[in-house]
């Protein structure tokens, strides 16, 4: 199995109501900024571990799991709303560091919501790193019908049933099924992971720890205008980090694609786009060390 190179404490906080489980690596120290990392859809703040593993120097990293993800409470809800990650992320904020503007980075789901928190908080990031965070294809106001009627039948659905999480039989296959989805992840690193994505349930199945509501369709519309209001109101130095082998049109079905995306970000001020090669969506799997090169020269 993956040996950890350095060690984590892990905190439970109650934010909004919620007991919200992070994931803290180094200590606070005057001078030191914080390094705050937020991870992706269907992930947990756990996946950082290689990356930080990775970082030449000592930092003070904070890394929750999101509502609905990983070891934090799951919400008396059945969906969830995009904007409750930014008061998560202004709420933890609060707590860890109310005095100091942070370094702030966002995987995937991650980069999106880092991507907007500072573009509303922009006194509260210092610099700004977005990995595989590239939003939604625009939509129109004639899409709303369909929309939230969408939404309502799989929230039906799901009530039902229907979007239940499957279960796994031992931590190996859950293992597997991270290798499958990624068959670039390292078995040593995908059966330490395994632990961290999934627990046993009373029945004895391995459940990933992530809510079956997360699966379903958002009822509101992604409004592109809105976005890049936000995105020219960020003020910290932002680095954004694709992979070489992302199939970003391919997982939009050709409804986006990465020209547009480099479009977008023509509206954030002082924006510097990067790659990080042989690697695919779940880049900071796949090549921690250079993610984590990355990160250092930003942020120094």
């Amino acid at each position: 199995m993956y040996q950890v190179q350095v060690s984590p404490k892990s905190e439970c906080v109650p934010l909004r109501g919620l007991n919200y489980h992070v994931q803290v690596w180094g200590t606070p120290a005057v001078g030191r900024t914080p390094l705050v990392m937020v991870h992706g859809w269907m992930d947990v703040a756990a996946s950082y571990q290689f990356v930080v593993d990775a970082l030449a120097a000592d930092y003070y990293v904070i890394a929750p799991d999101w509502r609905g993800f990983g070891l934090t409470e799951v919400p008396l809800a059945d969906h969830f709303v995009f904007a409750d990650y930014l008061g998560d992320l202004d709420f933890l904020l609060d707590h860890y560091c109310p005095e100091q503007p942070v370094n702030l980075v966002g995987h995937s789901m991650g980069g999106n919501i880092a991507m907007l928190y500072a573009g509303v908080r922009p006194e509260r990031v210092r610099r700004l790193i977005n990995l595989e965070g590239f939003g939604m294809p625009r939509t129109v106001p004639a899409q709303a019908p369909g929309r939230y009627a969408r939404w309502m039948d799989e929230l039906k659905g799901l009530h039902q049933g229907q979007r239940e999480m499957r279960g796994y039989a031992s931590l190996e296959d859950v293992a597997h099924r991270l290798m499958k989805t990624n068959p670039r992840l390292d078995p040593a690193k995908a059966e330490w992971l395994a632990g961290h994505w999934a627990r046993q349930n009373a029945s004895g199945q391995w459940q990933i720890l992530g809510h079956a509501a997360h699966r379903l369709s958002s009822a509101q519309l992604y409004r592109v205008d809105e976005t890049l209001e936000i995105f020219k109101a960020i003020t910290a130095p932002t680095l954004c980090v694709e992979a070489t082998d992302s199939d970003m049109g391919g997982f939009w079905k050709g409804a986006y694609s990465l020209p547009e995306f480099h479009e977008r970000l023509q509206a954030v001020p002082q924006c510097t786009v990067a790659q990080i090669a042989e690697a695919g969506h779940m880049l900071h799997h796949d090549q921690p060390e250079q993610v984590a090169a990355l990160i250092e020269q930003f942020i120094a």
